[in-house]
């Protein structure tokens, strides 16, 4: 079969992006956008990925003169649908730990104008050993800030040579995170005051939101029938699904440098992105976090299936519709508009999300993305939510087991095993609680103010539901009891 650089060539537009990042999530997100609106002519410009890391190489993408192909597979709009497109957008790849030349040089192009990343979370960290003569510095904000001092030098400070630059690691508020570390990391390297304005004045750290799962690369079994389709070898091959999302919060001046938006792309400039990500969080992730304990609990093993299943669904699209769709701070529309993707994205045909995987670490999510829903709705309505407190008893069963082994709780679901995994102080606080009675079980876990950072019993109503809801559960079994509630 033949490679994929003798079907294509890779833009011989200006480089325009600077990508610390090579991984999965930004060839099939950020650089398939850019290669979408490079061919509705809309930016005109191509990508300098740059290897952030020290270990592993670019061979791959040497070898395939940074060619890869994205395949979008999922549902959009009720139709199932397998959309396959070679990325021509990534010029150049550089691997800064062994060609730190190119990387400097990279740094002074003139037609440089914005800067992505995705370094994880954990990238976006101040290392205080990080040093300017380091070729290059450790840390992402190190290397960020030796390459930004290198440009300010470049071009003797102009202001017509800053940057945007667009952080998605998946941390609130990445761009003001990101640009404190910058100005740290200029004060411990005793940088001058002019260089501090420039950054100041002259680039422009936006924080960002970012909405789309992928998947990567397939598994070589399935890879090798997706080249078979695709007439040529691809070992760069990235799978995503077809929903993606990206807001951006800044001044005017962002969407200018970078109008993906004009190409029709899932792009929203904002000065403002919180109420698009409380809209990701109470609803995705509360759809989530609301039903996959109770789904688990009646012997459904990933999300799909609980798609599948017509009590499952109704319970999520009613839970959603009715009771976190009213609290988010967008329109109405809108939320609802998104809350309908969420579902489609759920029934994705290629994607086995286990709920297990989901279920780490329930507690915190049940404080970060239910707690709130549930506080707004109590303090309009007087009453807790019938269909949020629900999912806390689900919650409660789901984590009942008073055996430990090998680091997890054991749960029983029909005489079968599984594994809970949380932090150990939540484990063992569920071993010694949950052989109570339901109404001690319901209090000691609502009066745990290290799990909610509250006493939940405070919230009038609350704990009988809870109780109510567990017994049900208990003495009926869960589908019994989802069918109660849903009365």
């Amino acid at each position: 079969m033949k490679s994929i650089r003798e079907s294509a060539h890779p833009t011989d537009l200006p480089i325009k992006v600077a990508q610390f990042g090579e991984g999965n999530f930004l060839r099939a997100f950020a650089d398939w956008m850019i290669d979408t609106a490079n061919e509705k002519h809309i930016f005109n410009g191509s990508v300098a990925i740059i290897k952030p890391t020290s270990h592993g190489d670019l061979q791959r993408f040497e070898s395939q003169n940074n060619l890869y192909t994205v395949c979008l597979r999922g549902k959009r709009n009720g139709t199932v649908c397998n959309d396959k497109r070679i990325i021509t957008s990534v010029r150049k790849s550089i691997n800064c730990y062994t060609d730190y030349p190119s990387f400097s040089a990279l740094a002074a192009l003139p037609s440089l104008e914005v800067v992505i990343s995705n370094t994880t979370e954990a990238g976006i960290v101040y290392d205080e050993t990080d040093r300017l003569d380091m070729s290059p510095p450790k840390s992402y904000p190190g290397k960020l800030t030796q390459f930004l001092y290198t440009r300010y030098r470049a071009f003797d400070g102009d202001p017509k040579k800053g940057l945007l630059i667009l952080p998605v690691e998946l941390l609130e508020d990445n761009g003001k995170a990101l640009k404190q570390c910058v100005l740290k990391f200029a004060g411990l390297w005793k940088l001058e005051q002019k260089f501090v304005d420039w950054v100041n004045n002259a680039c422009i750290f936006c924080s960002t939101l970012v909405d789309r799962i992928v998947t990567g690369y397939p598994g070589q079994e399935e890879a090798g029938r997706i080249c078979q389709e695709l007439g040529y070898d691809d070992e760069l091959l990235d799978v995503a699904e077809p929903f993606a999302l990206w807001v951006i919060e800044g001044p005017a001046e962002a969407e200018k440098i970078f109008p993906l938006d004009k190409a029709g792309l899932p792009v929203v400039f904002t000065r403002n992105q919180r109420p698009y990500r409380e809209r990701k969080v109470r609803i995705l992730n509360g759809a989530h976090t609301s039903t996959v304990l109770a789904g688990y609990l009646m012997g459904k093993d990933i999300v799909r299936e609980c798609m599948e299943d017509s009590l499952i669904r109704r319970y999520m699209e009613t839970i959603v519709r009715k009771e976190i769709v009213p609290t988010v701070k967008l329109p109405r529309k809108d939320a609802l508009a998104f809350a309908d993707a969420v579902f489609e994205r759920f029934e994705n045909p290629f994607v086995r999300h286990q709920l297990l995987s989901i279920s780490l670490n329930s507690i915190s999510k049940w404080k970060a993305r239910l707690l709130p829903t549930f506080e707004d709705i109590y303090q309009t309505a007087g009453q807790p939510p019938k269909l949020i407190s629900f999912s806390f008893a689900a919650l409660l069963a789901f984590y009942t087991s008073q055996q430990k082994r090998d680091g997890a709780l054991i749960g029983s679901r029909n005489g079968q095993p599984y594994e809970i995994h949380d932090t150990e102080a939540v484990l063992d606080f569920f071993c010694e609680n949950s052989g109570a009675s339901v109404q001690d079980y319901v209090t000691a876990v609502m009066q745990n103010t290290s799990f909610w950072g509250k006493d939940l019993t405070q919230f009038e109503g609350f704990a009988n539901a809870v109780c109510k809801d567990l017994s049900d559960i208990r003495t009926n079994g869960m589908t019994t009891a989802m069918e109660h509630i849903l009365v």
